[in-house]
Parts: structure tokens; sequence; C-alpha cells
């Protein structure tokens, strides 16, 4: 069979794109390389069928019908052309623990933890223990199901930031999200027909045919079986037994972040866990900010907001990702390689988010939220259902406001193009990107850290990436809420080791060519009152008025402008942050405040946590920062 494949994959002319074992011959001709890899995955996985997505609307418009006959989604009709898929319960997220790097050397991929403590900053995996697990899983893994073939490209098509990949995947649910999430089909097949390099994704499900047990929601997915691989030396991604998103639309995470930090690092450029918009005064003067957040801390909100600031005017390039390059004049230029928003919909609601909101009016594929008898979706955060319609929940079970589970999962998606964001900026699919002034950690910190501030320099800036935490709420219940390390907010995507992605930050100040570095700033929105637990800044439409701050200090004369130094980085100086038309009474005094005794457990913290998890692979500029850091609150 696979002879006759080879062949049919390199026969030029032929029509179609859908073959079944006994039609092999019409299967469209693939690039040569395209064609090896197929070739492999063919003899391994042993589908049925192979079919090579062009991306066409009627394309997708099958894809979609075959799900729904399956039963894996359901039409929205209260939409225009939204579907909701429920997911077997037992994948519903990403697998931290199943996700792993796989590298000749533990010490490429993690810094060595000292004392025999668990690596936080990813898991590593021996080629040996790789070969073995492959081989438990991956032959005939596809038996009685059709292997589709996607070529997709992250990043618009041609731009010299752009790179490509082609998956293969037994999941038509992964086609329909992939055609959202990336550029998809015939376009990007031309670009590799003239041998450009590619990423190779390989993903099953894990379910082949005949069933040996029964689905649960129609959903095929193999959980105790789940392994999400990256071979970053051989660009190459193997991902088993799940079909969440994040597992399993491999440009995602895997591609965009974890091989494309290692493809980065090897070419000097950035990819990182950001969001990039746009922000205009009202003189019309323009700034591109990249921004660094975990999850839960609004990321989506920041890139798509409205702000509450009379004639600014914030526009949205990407929600996620951003791959940032320096240009032959030294200005740094950032890309969306995505296509789409693949976003959490609890929270996201017209008060919180309306332009998130009009953007997922259509086109979108829902999974694992609440579904309204009016053919309809719901979440927590939405206002409730007009009288009369009822609710079911992402168990498919009817539910009731009062309920003590909820109606949709927290980590339930909705996927929808970014195209349609009422906001999107018009430089988002620029091939040269655009340039980057400013950019922004972030995190959850309800005591002690202020609402903004601005590194002292570059290097001191990598030092506020590396250490930031953020608030995360334990797994289990009584721990009640723990302050996470979450450096850059790439602790569960880095590519290789995070002491190796420190110096290659901070190498970007020692570049030979011309450089204009952007300044880095710190924001924390989640500063809580001690005495009621109230937030003590309003957020959402309100951040506009740090951004301005931001933006002011981007074209600074001097360093003190608008700003006063303190022990952590430069603060605001007070009424630089324009506060008129705030609603309430907003304490800037204790957003502001810098608690010693706070900052020095917080170095305390800190000293432990790079000590521990990064040792000897931690730069000796984050150690100096570090240590100047300590002297500041000891003195």
């Amino acid at each position: 069979m696979s002879c006759l494949l080879l062949g049919v994959l390199r026969r030029h002319g032929a029509v179609g794109s859908s073959v079944g074992i006994r039609s092999l011959a019409s299967i469209p001709s693939l690039p040569p390389a395209v064609a090896e890899f197929v070739k492999g995955a063919v003899d391994e996985c042993k589908p049925t069928d192979v079919h090579v997505v062009t991306g066409t609307p009627e394309e997708t418009a099958n894809i979609l019908a075959g799900l729904e006959k399956e039963g894996m989604v359901k039409r929205l009709p209260k939409y225009e052309n939204c579907w909701l898929a429920r997911t077997d319960p037992k994948d519903v997220a990403r697998v931290e623990s199943k996700t792993v790097i796989v590298t000749k050397n533990q010490r490429d991929t993690i810094p060595i933890p000292a004392g025999g403590v668990k690596s936080q900053l990813g898991s590593w995996m021996s080629e040996s223990d790789w070969q073995k697990a492959r081989e438990e899983r991956f032959p005939g893994c596809m038996a009685g199901r059709t292997m589709y073939v996607i070529p997709f490209s992250m990043g618009p098509v041609g731009s010299s930031l752009t790179k490509y990949g082609v998956q293969v995947t037994d999941s038509p649910y992964v086609v329909a999200s992939m055609g959202i999430m990336t550029r998809m089909g015939t376009p990007v097949l031309n670009r590799l027909a003239e041998g450009t390099e590619f990423v190779r994704c390989q993903h099953s499900l894990g379910r082949p045919l005949p069933l040996k047990a029964p689905l649960v929601n129609s959903w095929p997915c193999n959980p105790e079986q789940v392994l999400i691989s990256h071979l970053p030396d051989m660009r190459r991604i193997m991902s088993f037994g799940s079909g969440y998103g994040g597992n399993s639309l491999l440009g995602k995470k895997c591609f965009a972040l974890r091989i494309a930090s290692r493809i980065a690092k090897d070419e000097g450029w950035l990819a990182e866990h950001m969001l990039i918009l746009g922000i205009t005064n009202p003189q019309g003067v323009k700034r591109y900010v990249a921004a660094a957040f975990p999850s839960a801390c609004g990321k989506t909100n920041l890139a798509m907001m409205k702000p509450s600031l009379p004639g600014w005017k914030v526009e949205c390039v990407g929600d996620d990702i951003a791959w940032m390059k320096f240009d032959s004049q030294g200005k740094l230029r950032a890309i969306n390689p995505e296509n789409g928003f693949f976003g959490v919909a609890p929270g996201t609601s017209d008060k919180t988010n309306p332009y998130a909101m009009a953007t997922i009016a259509k086109n979108t594929v829902f999974t694992n939220v609440g579904e309204t008898s009016d053919g309809g979706v719901w979440w927590e955060g939405l206002d409730p259902p007009a009288a009369g319609i009822t609710l079911t929940d992402w168990h498919g079970k009817t539910w009731k406001q009062g309920s003590s589970t909820p109606c949709a999962h927290p980590n339930s998606r909705f996927c929808a193009p970014a195209a349609q964001c009422p906001i999107i900026d018009p430089q988002w699919e620029s091939e040269e990107g655009v340039p980057i002034d400013a950019i922004i950690f972030g995190g959850r910190r309800p005591e002690g850290v202020p609402l903004v501030y601005e590194s002292f320099n570059w290097q001191h800036g990598v030092f506020v990436g590396a250490a930031m935490r953020s608030e995360a709420t334990a797994a289990a219940e009584h721990k009640g809420k723990v302050i996470m390390h979450d450096p850059f907010a790439m602790r569960p995507f880095f590519g290789y080791n995070f002491g190796d992605y420190l110096s290659h930050w901070l190498s970007m100040e020692r570049r030979k060519a011309p450089t204009h570095l952007p300044k880095i700033f710190h924001v924390n929105w989640f500063r809580k009152d001690p005495a009621t637990g109230a937030f003590l800044w309003p957020g959402f439409g309100e951040n506009a008025r740090v951004l301005e701050w931001i933006f002011k200090r981007c074209s600074r004369e001097s360093e003190d402008e608008a700003a006063k130094k303190s022990i952590i980085g430069w603060l605001p100086v007070d009424g630089a942050i324009d506060t008129k038309g705030l609603s309430g009474n907003v304490d800037m005094g204790a957003l502001f405040d810098v608690p010693v005794p706070f900052w020095q457990k917080e170095t305390k913290e800190l000293r432990a946590y790079f000590t521990q998890q990064v040792g000897a692979d931690l730069p000796a500029q984050v150690e100096a920062e570090l240590k100047a850091l300590e002297d500041r609150v000891h003195n």
C-alpha cells in the first residue's frame, strides 16, 4: 500500500483530495518532503483513507456536516454557521503532566532542579522512553478512519516572520478548528512546493475502528494514553489520545510556542505567549505593545479593550501569541501567527468584552459551553436567558440557576475567526509585522504589587519577566489560593532550558546590528483592599488610563518624566495617571504602595525559586538583578 501511496503522492495532475485504499490514485501530488512525511505517517497509523485538505468553504461545510452526522457537533440555529461540541469529560484541557519535550540531554530541555525537587519549567523525556511510548501508541491507531493532511501557515502566507507546518490527524473536529485558527490548505501547499521548510505534526485520537469500548458524548479520545510530545531538534510534534484544542490543534501552543521558541533561539528572534494591541491617542499617534499574562488575567479582555478615556482607541492584532523579530532598522516587529481566537468562554460578556461577543456571533465553534433551548449558547457571566428559555449543561443534562455544578465547563472555549473582530487592527496581517514600543508583564497579585511600574532598563526588565508570579486556584479546594511562579507567562510553554531562554532575551541588548529595545513594564489589575477583599482598581476599560502612562513613557525625554524611582522600578508620579471620570472612590495611594516587608518576603521567595528551579543555569545578569533588589529592599 505505502509504495503505491508514495507513487500517487508524487504523481502530477491528479484531481480530488479524498482517497480510499481502493482509489489512492485520485490524491493530488504533494511536494516530495510532504509526501515522505505523509507516507511515514500512513505506514505507522494505517488509516483507511487519506484526505488532503484544500481549505475551501465547500470542504469545510462537508467536514462540519460529517461531524454533525457522527454526533460530534451540533448546529446552533440561533446564529449563522455556529456549532457546539461536547467532549468526553476526561478530555477538557491541556494536560501538562502528559506534555513532554524529547531531547538527547535533559539539560537541553530543563534546568536540573536542586536536591531532587520536581522541575516546574517543563517535562523532559529521554529518546529511548519516547520511542517506547510511541510504539505503544501510534502503530495502527487510525485503522478504519480517514487521515486528514493539513498544510498550514503560522502567520500571513509569504511573510518573512511566517513558519509553515503540515499536520496529519484523524479528527475532523481538528480540521474544522485548524481552518479557523490557521491559514490552511492549497495556498500553503503551493509554498511548500517551493521547498520551504515545515514542522511535521502528527496527531491521533487513539481510537481505531472498530471501537473496543463505546465513546462518551460521541467524542473519540484515549485519556489513559494521552501523550503530547515535542522533538525540537527534528522540528516535529506527535500528539496522541486527546481531541481537545490545546493538545490537538498542533499549530497553537505546541508549534507556536514550544517548537517556535526553540526555532526563535536558533534564529535570533522571540516566540512569546503575548497579546499584541495598537493604541492611538487623541492626536492620532499610534503605538503597539505586546503583553504577557498568565491564564485568567484578562489577556483577551485587554487585547480587545474598549477604552474609558475619551479620544483613545485600542485595536487588536492578537490575543495570545506574538512572534517578534528585529528589522533592518533595529525595530522589534511582531506578528500574530494565528488566524483566530481560541478563547475561554465563561466570564466573557457584553460587560467584560463587548468586542469578543461581537466576534463570536457567527462562524464559531463552541466547545463545552451550555446550550439554550432556542438554539443558542450560554455560560457563567452572561445574563440569565429570557423567560421560558431552558438551559442544558456541557454534559447534555438539564441545568437550572443555583445548581451546584457549572453550566459551562470552566475551560469551555470559543474558536472564532480573528478577521470578525470589530476592532481588528488594519495592520494585523502586515507581512513585516507591527513595531513594538513596549512589552508589558502582569499577573494576578492581591497584595504588594503596584498597579504599574517600569523596569530600570532591559536587563532589569528581563528579571521582572523572570520574577512573574500570579494567583492560581489550587487543585485541592482546601488549599485556597496560591501564588504560582509563571515566568514570562511561559511556564507551560518553554521549548528549551529556561536559563538559556533568559540568556537569549538578555542577548537582544548585545546585538551587533542597530537595536531599538522596547521599554518593559509590569501591571497588576488585581490588587485588593486587605480590609474588605474588594479590588482596588475597576479594570477593563479603565485600564486605558494605565496604557496612557505607558504610551507617554515610550516617548519620554528624561528618565524621571512623569515618574519617580522606587525599590522595584519607576512608578508614576502623583497625578500622572488620569483619574478624571473614574467611577467610585479609587485609592491611588493604596494602589501604588510598595510595602518593604512584602518585597523582602518576595525576594526571599524568588531567591528560593531561582536556586531550586534554575540553579547553575541562571544567567549571571539575572542573579545580579536579584542581588540588587535584595540590597534595595534591605537598605
